[in-house]
């Protein structure tokens, strides 16, 4: 889970502070010092901790204190405004050209996810009525082409290859001619990475760029190396100049700290965090609910977006009717739960419910729904409208059908 050992710290100091009526400089000191902890726990650079906690103190003490909070509310508000600040304060949307295809370049070192991260992105805007192009530019890593070609076809998304050429900017400007006969509006160049940065890579990348002109050249950067990926953003944008950043294995990050340091440290935007392995666990970085999640506030925003884009509402609404004539048996049960699935895991969705991060040792275990689905899957049209009729010899039948189901799962 991304910020889990920070959002923990940050919590419990806050919730100290929530209901009281006075706090003290020597009390806001305290706060500061463990927010400072937290942070460089965390892996945050200690300029922009030192300058997080600074402005905090600041405003905390020269502001009064609003008729709606109490001082402790406020210090809180304080906080959360500045976390919303250093992630970037607003949310950065990619610049699609008024004059189809769009560019977008991704660069990054090898091992960052950019081929994986390329047709996430693809899916995410195929989602939003585009028609994307993947380009394989990466020339030099054994079956880089062929891994973005397997992408491509699990998505049902074209990509566009030439393996008889090592000339990435030809291949680029093929790819952007074959996508303007066949009507496709957003190209993405999956470029060669290497294993750390060096000339050869940056020449590249600045020839590419130059030659192409790309719409959008987004840096993917491996939030679990830390430091190293704030570092890599810098060089990045120092040597090649990038529009903004994805961050990957933000899932797999308990601590958080590149996402809290790369927009301060480029100037450039987070744009995408990519959240699992899965091609369709990619989000908008909105800084605003990343505060939240990490302050234990919650994401409702982000459970409804995610409940549009997953649920038929033409089902949905005909189970709703269902439910009002008390109509409803397992198999619209079983409807349901497969929708929530699509969602995501169900112990990533309940964090994103205010309150529920406060709850200790909450832990879900998903495959318990799988076993679920198993044993309705196993029982009979007649057990499933009405469950009154499952007597011993009718459990023992669906027991041992839902040890294959599940098997097969």
């Amino acid at each position: 889970m991304a910020f889990e050992g920070l959002s923990s710290r940050l919590q419990e100091i806050t919730r100290k502070f929530r209901g009281k009526a006075r706090i003290t400089e020597s009390d806001l000191k305290q706060m500061l010092r463990e927010v400072k902890l937290a942070l460089l726990e965390a892996d945050v650079n200690y300029k922009i901790v030192k300058d997080f906690t600074n402005s905090i103190q600041e405003k905390a003490l020269g502001q009064d204190v609003l008729k709606s909070l109490t001082p402790g509310q406020q210090v809180i508000k304080i906080v959360k405004d500045e976390l919303v600040e250093l992630l970037g304060g607003t949310e950065s949307k990619i610049n699609f050209s008024p004059n189809p295809p769009t560019v977008i370049m991704l660069v990054g070192l090898q091992g960052s996810g950019k081929t994986t991260t390329a047709g996430k992105l693809a899916n995410l805007f195929r989602k939003q009525g585009k028609k994307p192009l993947l380009v394989a530019c990466d020339v030099y890593r054994p079956a880089a082409i062929k891994q973005l070609q397997v992408v491509g076809k699990q998505l049902n998304i074209p990509v566009f290859a030439n393996e008889n050429s090592k000339d990435v900017v030809h291949i680029a400007k093929q790819a952007m001619s074959a996508a303007i006969s066949k009507l496709n509006d957003v190209i993405i160049l999956d470029t060669a990475g290497r294993l750390h940065i060096d000339e050869n890579l940056m020449d590249e990348l600045k020839n590419l760029k130059a030659s192409i002109k790309p719409h959008e050249v987004l840096l993917v950067v491996d939030s679990m190396t830390g430091q190293d990926a704030v570092n890599v953003a810098e060089k990045f944008n120092d040597e090649v100049g990038i529009d903004g950043v994805i961050l990957t294995k933000l899932d797999g990050d308990t601590r958080g700290g590149a996402a809290l340091s790369v927009k301060k440290v480029t100037g450039k935007p987070i744009k995408f965090a990519a959240t699992g392995e899965k091609l369709s666990d990619i989000e908008v970085f909105h800084p605003d609910r990343m505060a939240q999640r990490i302050l234990g506030m919650g994401d409702i925003l982000s459970v409804i977006e995610k409940a549009e884009e997953t649920f038929d509402m033409e089902q949905a609404e005909k189970l709703e009717k269902q439910l009002k004539k008390k109509e409803w048996d397992l198999d619209d049960y079983l409807t349901q739960l497969r929708q929530v699935k699509k969602m995501g895991s169900f112990s990533s969705l309940l964090k994103l419910i205010p309150g529920m991060n406060q709850i200790k040792d909450l832990k879900v275990d998903d495959k318990e729904f799988v076993k679920i689905e198993a044993i309705i899957c196993s029982m009979t049209k007649e057990e499933k409208r009405d469950t009154r009729i499952l007597n011993a010899s009718r459990r023992q039948r669906i027991a041992k059908r839902k040890r294959n189901k599940c098997a097969r799962y």
